[in-house]
C-alpha cells in the first residue's frame, strides 16, 4: 500500500467522524449556520433592507426575507457584478459563476471567500467516504479524469468569471496534480467535440482509475475512446474503478455505460450546482445524498404542490417529511437569500437527513392537470430498460395536444435507443402502466379517455448531440431537461430530423 493510500484512509477515517458528528444533531447544526449568516450579512445592504438585526428565530427570518429567484435577486447581484461592496456579503465575492439562464441570458452567481471550501471539500469528502466504507484505496495512485468546462476565467469589475467547473479546476489541491488529465492545454480548449477529441488521445493509453463527469457527455467521451482504440472501456483502463457522477439521474444511462464499459463499476452520486454542494451519495448501498447540512447553507423546504400558492409553509430541516416532493429554498454565505433554486427533492431518510433530485419545479407536464414530475419518467424508463434489456442514450417527454379528428392528446416519449427495440409498443405500454401507477392524476385521465396512451417516438443516434450542438451547448454542465410542459424541444429535436 503507498503512502497516498495510507493517508487517504487515515483522513477518509477522520472526515466520516467529524460528518458523523454534525449529521446526528441537524436541527441544531442549521439553526447554528442560519445565525452564523445572519450575524455576518447584518450590516450588507441586503441585511439592513431585510433588518437582519432583528432576526432571531427561523419565523422572523420568514417575515423579513421572502422567496426570491434570480430574477427577483437581480438588483443586488447586478450591484456586486458593477463592483460594489457589501452588497449580498461582506466585501466582494472572489468569483461569479456564469450560468447560461432561461428568461433573461446569463447569470452570475457570487463565490466568496466562505463559500469556496464548501465547493471543494464535499467533493473530496464523497470520495473519502466511499474509501471508509470499502477499503479501497488503489485508485489513489491511477489517473483520474474531470471532465469540465474551460478553467480559462474572464474579469468584471475586479472579480474573476467562469464556469463553477473551470473555477474548481483551480482548486485541484497539490497531491492530485501529478494524476489529475487532461492536461493544462487541453482542458482550456473551447470547442466540445475538438476537446473531447484532445481528452481521447491524452488519455487513451493512461491507467484511468477514477473518471467524473455528467454521464451524457462522459458516455460521448467513452464512445470515442472505443472507436479510436476498439477496446471496451474496462479492457482499455484495467484498473478503472470509480465513476463519480452529477446533474442527472444515471439509472438511464446505467445500462449503456456497462456495455460500454464491459464490467460493473462503482459510482458515487454529487448534487453540486454554482449555488452550493448541497449533498452527496456517501453509502454504496444506500442511493440517498447525506444533505450538507454544515456547509455555510441553511435550508428551508417547500411542498412542491403548494409551491405556487400566496403563502406556502417554509419547513426547516426538523420539519421535513419522507416521500413528500419539496421544492429546495437555499440561503448561503455567497449572499444568496430564501433563493429558490428550482429544484425538487424528496427525502429518503431523516437519520441522517438524506434526500433524492425528483427534477425541476419548472420542468413537469400538465397540459391537463397530471402533474407529471422528473422522478416518475425516469423511474417508469429504469423498469422498462430492467425488463426489456434495452438502453438508451438520452430521453425527454412532452405532451402532444395538437390531434385530428377527434383522437385524443397524448404525451410523446422521445428516445434515442442504443439499438432500436423490435416491440416499442410493447415498452410503451408498459411505461405507460408504470406511469399510470406511479400518478393517480395520470390514470385517472387515461381511464377517464382525456389522454391516451403515451407513445414513443426513435429518434436516430446523435439526434441530442445535435440539438444541444445547435443551441450552442455541447459538453460542460449542460443538460436535456427530462421532461417540459410545452413542445418547444421535442419539436426542435424532430425538426432536425427532417
Amino acid at each position: 500500500m503507498s503512502l497516498k493510500s495510507i493517508g487517504a484512509k487515515l483522513l477518509a477515517k477522520k472526515v466520516v467522524k467529524k460528518i458523523s458528528k454534525w449529521a446526528s444533531k441537524p436541527v441544531e447544526t442549521q439553526q447554528a449556520v442560519l445565525n452564523d449568516l445572519i450575524e455576518k450579512a447584518k450590516n450588507t445592504e441586503f441585511g439592513k433592507d431585510h433588518n437582519f438585526s432583528q432576526i432571531n428565530s427561523h419565523a422572523d427570518f420568514i417575515n423579513r426575507v421572502p422567496i426570491r429567484d434570480y430574477e427577483e435577486l437581480k438588483s443586488y447581484v447586478n450591484r456586486a457584478v458593477a463592483g460594489e461592496k457589501d452588497i449580498l456579503w461582506p466585501g466582494k465575492p472572489l468569483y461569479f459563476a456564469k450560468t447560461s439562464g432561461t428568461t433573461s441570458g446569463a447569470k452570475f452567481i457570487p463565490l466568496t471567500k466562505e463559500s469556496m471550501p464548501g465547493h471543494i471539500d464535499a467533493a473530496r469528502n464523497a470520495i473519502l467516504c466511499y474509501i471508509h466504507e470499502t477499503g479501497e484505496t488503489n485508485f489513489v495512485d491511477g489517473k483520474m479524469i474531470f471532465l469540465q468546462g474551460s478553467p480559462v476565467l474572464a474579469e468584471k469589475n475586479g472579480v474573476q468569471v467562469g464556469r463553477l467547473s473551470g473555477i474548481v479546476a483551480h482548486y485541484v489541491p497539490s497531491y492530485l496534480q501529478k494524476n489529475r488529465l487532461p492536461s493544462w492545454e487541453t482542458n482550456c480548449i473551447d470547442d466540445w467535440e475538438t476537446k473531447v477529441d484532445a481528452i481521447v488521445e491524452e488519455t487513451k493509453n493512461e491507467d484511468m482509475t477514477v473518471i467524473s463527469g455528467i454521464p451524457s457527455w462522459v458516455q460521448m467521451y467513452f464512445e470515442r475512446l472505443i472507436a479510436a482504440t476498439d477496446k471496451k472501456i474496462g479492457e482499455l483502463f484495467e484498473n478503472f474503478q470509480l465513476f463519480i457522477y452529477g446533474g442527472v439521474n444515471y439509472e438511464p444511462y446505467k445500462a449503456r455505460f456497462e456495455k460500454l464499459i464491459g464490467r460493473k463499476v462503482d459510482s458515487v452520486e454529487l448534487y453540486p450546482a454554482s449555488e452550493g454542494f448541497f449533498a452527496f451519495q456517501n453509502e454504496q448501498k444506500d442511493k440517498g445524498l447525506l444533505l450538507q447540512l454544515n456547509s455555510g447553507i441553511y435550508y428551508e423546504f417547500i411542498k412542491a404542490d403548494t409551491f405556487f400558492d400566496e403563502n406556502p409553509e417554509r419547513l426547516p430541516i426538523g420539519e421535513v417529511k419522507l416521500n413528500v416532493n419539496y421544492v429546495m429554498i437555499i440561503s448561503t454565505n455567497a449572499g444568496l437569500w430564501a433563493y429558490n433554486l428550482g429544484d425538487t427533492v424528496m427525502f429518503t431518510s431523516l437519520k441522517p437527513y438524506k434526500l433524492v433530485v425528483t427534477g425541476r419545479i419548472k420542468h413537469f407536464i400538465s397540459a391537463f392537470g397530471e402533474h407529471v414530475i422528473g422522478k416518475e419518467v425516469e423511474r417508469a424508463m429504469e423498469q422498462a430498460i430492467e425488463k426489456f434489456k434495452f438502453s438508451v442514450s438520452e430521453f425527454t417527454v412532452a405532451p402532444q395536444t395538437k390531434t385530428d379528428n377527434g383522437v385524443l392528446p397524448y404525451h410523446e416519449w422521445l428516445v434515442e435507443f442504443d439499438h432500436k427495440p423490435a416491440n416499442i409498443d410493447e415498452i410503451a405500454q408498459f411505461i405507460d402502466n408504470e406511469m399510470m401507477r406511479q400518478n393517480s392524476y395520470y390514470l385517472d385521465l387515461i381511464e377517464g379517455k382525456i389522454l391516451q396512451s403515451l407513445k414513443i417516438t426513435s429518434l436516430p443516434k446523435e439526434s441530442f448531440h445535435n440539438y444541444m450542438k445547435s443551441q450552442g451547448k455541447l459538453g460542460g454542465q449542460n443538460k436535456i431537461p427530462r421532461l417540459s410542459n410545452d413542445r418547444k424541444i421535442a419539436d426542435e429535436l424532430l425538426q432536425l430530423q427532417a
